[in-house]
């Protein structure tokens, strides 16, 4: 997991890094691993049949979707991600947006503003999520309608005492 020393998840192949003080505006495609500790406003895209692995680190923002095998999230993210292996949300990850994954490990701490979407095989990451039969679909909640009331004025009327029983002794 996040943080572990046992084991690296990082891919062969090039590391890029978009460094802390780096903005990028426009979409990121790219094989190999990316590393992102400062800000790219646009979708970050893995070549179609690479294993390539995405990390945001803690001071990382996204604005825009994230499409890899492997994501590690320990950032801010405002777009969707999409998965075909495994996403890692670390303690300090923040997602506003919905998170299809095949495997998932969520550390205490991580937030998600979104849907969590299992996929079921592993496809194409540039693919579209396939939409879930209407049977599987969520039913909305019912709104509750506003009520009006009137107030009316109720006249008290005296209450009839039956006749009282004589005590006959």
């Amino acid at each position: 997991m996040f943080g572990k020393s046992s084991g690296s998840h990082l891919h062969v192949g090039a590391t890029t890094l978009i460094a802390k003080t780096t903005e990028v505006v426009g979409d990121v495609h790219f094989s190999g691993n990316l590393e992102v500790e400062g800000v790219i406003k646009g979708s970050i895209i893995a070549d179609d049949g690479s294993n390539a692995a995405v990390r945001i680190l803690q001071h990382g923002k996204v604005i825009g979707d994230i499409r890899a095998p492997s994501i590690i999230i320990n950032g801010e993210v405002q777009g969707e991600v999409f998965s075909t292996k495994h996403v890692e949300l670390a303690a300090k990850a923040n997602i506003q947006g919905n998170v299809h994954y095949h495997s998932l490990e969520v550390v205490k701490g991580a937030q998600v503003n979104g849907n969590m979407v299992h996929q079921g095989g592993s496809g194409s990451v540039g693919a579209a999520p396939e939409p879930a039969p209407i049977a599987e679909q969520a039913s909305p909640r019912p709104v509750a309608k506003p009520v009006s009331v009137e107030k009316k004025s109720v006249e008290k009327q005296p209450v009839e005492q039956p006749p009282a029983e004589e005590n006959q002794g």
